[in-house]
């Protein structure tokens, strides 16, 4: 019996030993060699030290043509369990390229499903750790349904927990779908990609010559496709990014939200920000002194950071109260709003949006980019997505106007005829339909026709100072109560802090339906 016994232990422990090894001593050389960690590695870096706890790691695929009834792996190329990030229970996977060059077949497919239902039936959020060259052609269409099998879980899961994704290797054709579907998607320079085809079938269709870096590098999805959300220089920098975003973020829709840890005082007033906003409309300045200056400790994560530069999006908290912020950006197309930040902005307003977290907008756009690039790009309906974004949206809403508001750019900015709880400005701020320039030349084109040299500048002149007497001002809107409080610069954390505070207990019923209907 005891002889029995210890052999019962012996295969135990020999199991879990070939689990542990991966693909085997030289393709784990390999993988290190390309400046990878191994699957399990990437775990450890990630998680709080001994709180993982390992799921399925004696699963084996059945495949039997290809002869790879001889080629089989404990675990199936996949390390899925639960863990705790920040002491906050995660659901995750991580895909060892190591194992059929972390390939997803049947047994692969169906441990990623199970540990997102388990994320779903326990409500915690899901980090996959994506390192895979795609779906296992050995197993056919059976590694295609796997794919679809998580797509719907990820379709499922949208809004409900957070899905976070790390690119840090290859990912390629359906791989790529499951990421994209995800709230934020992390990717590591130099090392990891995402395309739907590479770049020999590329070549091989469209004669185009490029490298995986051009074609779907990080610097790619985080400058030019917007796909990625996140760039790092490495893996262990992006699992410092991946911690710090998971700070801001519930591990569900319905749990409440903990305060952020601050000694911050929320009355610290803002003086230096009396000399931000120049006096001269045209002079561009950096929104983020103004974020920067009035959130917790300086502590701003932004998101999207490289791509559509003239809209910011990121994480903070003011009081210890974990807010979203969106804001123009006067240092980049003047805070234009044009296709790729109208996508940008509203993806972010809904998730906040889904996950209750409130949103402080800093206005300053001079309305929508024109152009024929702009207008067959599809900016009506692009454009359209930020406004869909704001209006649906149940959260806290605080506007604040620093400088400019105008034409339809005004009303999509979170104003208060599309929901806003509290709309605040400073006296700088001026909201019209368009600048006072444009607008003289139009509403007095019959005054100023004929007139040329100095007549026609000392008129003109005159009548943009009248304008700009009557509209580039904020009170015009405060007396009609579309601007709820005229505020000073440096009074601005104070104040914003005391209507989120206000606003805590906010609740926004919406119409019966099923949904709405976003202009995708």
């Amino acid at each position: 019996m005891e002889e029995i016994s210890r052999m019962k232990r012996e295969r135990l422990l020999g199991l879990r030993k070939a689990a542990q090894e991966g693909g085997g001593p030289e393709r784990v050389k390999a993988q290190r060699g390309q400046g990878k960690y191994t699957a399990r590695e990437r775990i450890e870096r990630l998680a709080d030290p001994g709180s993982f706890i390992e799921l399925d790691k004696f699963v084996l695929h059945k495949c039997s043509q290809f002869g790879m009834e001889k080629n089989k792996f404990p675990g199936d190329g996949v390390i899925t369990g639960i863990a705790a990030i920040n002491g906050q229970k995660v659901a995750l996977f991580s895909q060892d390229f190591t194992v059929f060059g972390g390939s997803l077949g049947d047994a692969h497919a169906k441990k990623i499903c199970k540990i997102m239902d388990l994320a779903e039936r326990t409500r915690i959020p899901v980090i996959g750790i994506n390192d895979s060259g795609g779906a296992r052609i050995q197993e056919g269409v059976v590694s295609l349904g796997g794919y679809a099998d998580i797509f719907y879980r990820n379709t499922r899961c949208s809004g409900v927990i957070p899905q976070l994704s790390l690119i840090m290797g290859p990912c390629a054709g359906g791989a790529v779908y499951s990421p994209a579907i995800t709230d934020f998607i992390f990717m590591v320079e130099k090392t990891s990609y995402m395309f739907v085809t590479g770049p020999d079938v590329i070549k091989a269709i469209t004669h185009e010559d490029i490298t995986k870096e051009a074609l779907g590098g990080a610097a790619t999805h985080n400058e030019k496709s917007g796909v990625a959300h996140f760039s790092a220089a490495s893996e262990d920098e992006c699992f410092e990014r991946l911690r710090e975003l998971l700070a801001y973020l519930p591990p569900n829709n319905s749990a409440a939200h903990a305060r952020m840890p601050t000694s911050d005082p929320v009355t610290r007033d803002n003086a230096r920000l009396k000399e931000v906003v120049p006096s001269n409309p045209k002079k561009p300045y950096d929104i983020r002194e103004i974020i920067l200056d009035v959130v917790d400790d300086g502590r701003f994560l932004e998101v999207h950071k490289d791509y559509a530069g003239n809209i910011i999006c990121g994480f903070a908290s003011i009081g210890g109260i974990k807010i979203a912020v969106v804001a123009n950006q006067p240092l980049v197309l003047a805070g234009v709003l044009d296709i790729n930040s109208s996508v940008k902005a509203g993806r972010f307003v809904r998730f906040c949006d889904a996950f209750n977290i409130p949103i402080f907008t800093l206005v300053d756009v001079p309305g929508f980019l024109p152009g024929t690039a702009q207008e067959y790009g599809g900016i009506i309906r692009q454009g359209s997505k930020l406004l869909y974004a704001y209006s649906e949206a149940r959260v806290p809403l605080v506007t604040l106007i620093t400088r400019k508001a105008y034409g339809g750019a005004y009303d999509v900015m979170a104003s208060k005829h599309i929901g806003a709880d509290v709309n605040l400005a400073y006296p700088t701020a001026e909201i019209a339909v368009m600048g006072a320039d444009g607008a003289v030349n139009i509403i007095f084109r019959n005054e100023l026709k004929g007139l040329t040299g100095a007549e026609f500048k000392k008129k003109k002149g005159e009548l943009v100072a009248g304008f700009e007497e009557e509209f580039a001002n904020p009170y015009k809107a405060a007396e009609l109560g579309y601007i709820d409080e005229v505020i000073t610069p440096e009074e601005t954390r104070h104040r914003v802090y005391q209507f989120f505070e206000a606003l805590q207990g906010k609740k926004k019923a919406g119409p019966e339906r099923r949904h709405g209907n976003i202009p995708l």
